[in-house]
């Protein structure tokens, strides 16, 4: 059991540990040589140039200005000075609503916090229950649980006060909520409007289009939409299984660097000629000449890559029963997205098509009909690895109960008698090997995600951030809750009868604050602080710069900045915003941890997104009805844990007033979604007509078919350099205009006007 002297150790273990991170980052943000890490964001804009060569030879590389060392921490106050509006426009609205998490988290917590220690903390902490309970040895506890509600003595009349708390903490938390769900649904709006032409806005993604004998998919979908959508329909772009010309393509490219990074260093020193082994990790094998041998692997290669691409072209079996389809107007394609195309409800689905950089390609060659079997066996698999994980979760509770290990195993003994290390295991240790534990969650839970067939990065990151909260809910916080109450009231529960193990587990839940305190420090404090050295990056640029960096592009290509990622940042806020609701009442000694994690990764991941972070994609705040869902469930949870903790204690009369916040908030929550959700899940004919006409009084001559002609091109006929101007033929013959689909379908005669695109063209051509 953590004491207070414990919580301190790891606080002070915990703030050191930031401090020295954020010093280390001052003085290496500040040399000129890793200017590019610090301030990607600025290169990738073109708005930064590389510092100056000029000077004396060690100024090119170390900042000699000790004036500017002195103020190492001046980095905070600039990341606060950008407003929100020109934030807007320099990082995207994603980043800023992203931002507006940890500022809804301060918003909520302030106040609740200032009124929890004015009012509960005193409530709680004069009454002398758990030194009872210590004396009657049933019961372990510290000096920080006199502060919770474990220590009111059972039938007690102060939990109405916890009540009046909890509608107190349940009403400022639903405000807050309402009044950002309207803010930000109003940014999204106005972005929307405001926010320049994309080729999304006039296409959708249709997906399980019906086969025929007689048509190509690409002669289907233009008949089809022909017919239904005669005055809108302009082109479409059919999606090809492509996927094995990708991992060519990749393959090619990394062959390609290791070419690059030989003939870079035999022009260094070409005293003798490079050589390497062909066998594993070039370990062992036959020797061979290193450049010879590339030069041969990339142009095998790239025969191999010429040979699939006209396979993709030529085999109708590589054509997917999908296509993007673009309309005249945003109005029109607001149309199809939104409605239902045929009697049938399971052919000729339409949906928004992502933007052309969020398109996650190889899910596109996925059949339709096997999306629902992928996603079953990802739900028992998820299943599996939710409940499987409880064992070293198991584990991680018992390094938090040094007491209950020393009984256990008694010759462990010596090693905990120093009170210094044995602050250390209990107050720091815990949470650092949870943490571990969790490392490498997201990459497996994006994984999964992968093969569920998701068609768009921001898709893929919200499931797996959905599935990310489900766990961290299960295993960190429901799972150390029950397996820590388990092992540290284990005499309790073997010595008791059964009717009081209720009670001793309901004593136990606000005693896991402790647990949950040493864990935000870790993970909320130091973690937070960690991110802004961006270690592996920075190791990566220098590398790259050092062995594979031959011109400007190259040096850019280097930079590997990265995103917020969203699939791992927002479940972790939600598990703090899970913490303070459920701890609030009943033990508000954790809510200055919370605060301080809010306040803190809200000034870096402000700093990141303005210098650092490069998003990969922009789906105008589309995530935050899933933020409203979570914050909403996590409000349920605390109060139903609220209601079960007052119920082990006897609080027969005051535990029934209790009942109505799980209803008033779920009534409250329906409110939001019909209010504000449509925002985010449909877009208004309305908006989409004013954006047209706006567009058709300033451009009148707009080509909007040139624009859309290749936007939705699957990147591998894009290629590199070589391959460039056999796609730029191909797209050429596109642009004409009136050539005819042959058919023979009798359909055909229901065609209101002659097609322009040939179903014969290539289905990498940007027209079918």
């Amino acid at each position: 059991m953590a004491t207070l002297s414990d919580i301190g150790v790891s606080a002070g273990i915990n703030i050191l540990s930031a401090f020295i991170f954020f010093i280390i980052f001052a003085v290496l943000r500040l040399q000129p040589f890793n200017d590019r890490v610090y301030f990607s964001k600025w290169y990738l804009k073109g708005l930064r140039s590389s510092p100056s060569r000029g000077g004396a030879f060690v100024q090119r590389f170390v900042n000699l200005d000790f004036r500017a060392y002195l103020k190492f921490l001046n980095w905070m106050p600039e990341a606060l000075k950008m407003p929100e509006p020109e934030l807007i426009d320099h990082a995207g609205l994603d980043s800023v609503v992203y931002l507006r998490i940890y500022w809804l988290g301060l918003k909520i917590f302030v106040p609740i916090a200032v009124l929890a220690w004015a009012v509960l903390v005193p409530v709680n902490w004069t009454n002398n229950t758990l030194e009872l309970a210590r004396q009657l040895r049933n019961v372990t506890s510290s000096d920080i649980d006199k502060l919770s509600v474990s220590n009111i003595p059972e039938y007690s009349m102060r939990f109405w006060t916890h009540i009046v708390m909890a509608y107190a903490f349940t009403i400022w938390t639903c405000y807050v909520l309402m009044k950002e769900y309207e803010t930000i649904a109003n940014m999204r709006l106005q972005f929307v409007a405001s926010e320049a032409r994309r080729p999304d806005q006039f296409t959708v993604l249709v997906r399980n289009v019906p086969p025929d004998a007689d048509e190509s998919v690409s002669e289907l979908v233009e008949h089809f939409f022909l017919v239904n959508h005669p005055d809108h329909y302009l082109t479409n772009q059919v999606v090809c299984n492509a996927n094995k010309l990708a991992d060519l393509v990749k393959k090619k490219k990394k062959m390609q660097n290791w070419l690059d990074y030989y003939q870079l260093k035999y022009a260094r020193n070409n005293s003798q000629r490079l050589m390497v082994k062909l066998g594993f990790l070039g370990l062992w094998g036959q020797k061979v000449d290193a450049i010879e041998h590339y030069i041969a692997e990339v142009d095998k290669i790239s025969k191999e890559i010429a040979k699939e691409r006209e396979e993709v072209v030529k085999d109708p079996k590589s054509i997917m029963p999908a296509s993007f389809v673009s309309f005249k107007t945003r109005w029109a394609a607001a149309v199809c997205a939104q409605t239902q195309q045929t009697r049938n409800p399971t052919q000729w689905l339409t949906e928004w098509a992502p933007e052309p950089r969020d398109v996650y390609w190889p899910n596109l060659a996925i059949p339709y009909v096997s999306l629902t079997v992928r996603r079953l066996l990802m739900h028992v698999a998820f299943f599996f690895l939710t409940f499987f994980f409880i064992i070293p979760i198991a584990f991680v509770q018992s390094l938090a109960t040094i007491e209950g290990i020393v009984k256990a195993a008694p010759f462990l003994k010596v090693i905990v008698e120093d009170k210094f290390m044995k602050s250390v295991i209990q107050g720091f240790l815990p949470g650092i090997a949870l943490k571990l534990f969790l490392i490498f969650l997201p990459s497996i839970l994006m994984i999964m995600s992968k093969f569920e067939g998701f068609t768009s990065i921001s898709s893929l990151e919200r499931r797996s951030a959905s599935r990310y909260y489900i766990f961290n809910f299960v295993n960190v916080f429901l799972a150390s809750v029950i397996t820590g109450a388990a092992f540290e009231q284990l005499s309790a529960f073997l010595n008791q009868s059964p009717n009081q193990i209720p009670k001793t587990i309901g004593v136990a839940i606000p005693m896991k604050a402790t647990f949950f305190i040493t864990y935000i420090m870790v993970d909320g404090w130091a973690g937070v602080a960690g991110e802004i050295l961006m270690l592996k990056p920075l190791i990566m640029f220098h590398l790259k710069n050092t062995f594979l960096v031959k011109t400007e592009k190259d040096r850019e290509e280097a930079m590997d900045p990265g995103s917020i990622g969203f699939n791992t940042g927002e479940p972790r806020i939600q598990l703090y915003f899970l913490l303070g609701l459920v701890y609030a009442p009943v033990t508000p000694m954790l809510l200055p941890f919370i605060l301080v994690f809010f306040a803190l990764a809200y000034i870096v991941y402000r700093h990141q997104i303005i210098n650092v972070y490069n998003q990969e994609y922009e789906s105008a705040a589309a995530f935050w009805p899933d933020v409203h869902g979570r914050v909403i469930s996590a409000l349920i949870i605390s109060q139903l844990l609220l209601m079960g903790l007052l119920g082990t204690k006897h609080a027969a009369l005051a535990a029934p007033f209790l009942i109505a916040l799980p209803v008033l908030t779920i009534g409250f929550n329906h409110f939001c979604k019909g209010r504000y959700e449509p925002a985010f899940v449909r877009y208004p004919l309305q908006e989409a007509k004013m954006k047209d006409t706006l567009e058709s009084a300033r451009e009148p001559n707009l080509n909007l078919r040139g624009y859309l002609q290749s936007a939705y091109v699957h990147p591998v006929f894009r290629g590199d350099e070589d391959e460039d101007d056999y796609d730029d033929d191909k797209l050429g013959k596109f642009e004409e205009e009136g050539i005819i689909v042959p058919t023979k379908r009798q359909s055909r005669r229901n065609t209101p006007a002659h097609s322009r695109i040939s179903g014969e063209s290539p289905p990498f051509s940007g027209k079918v």
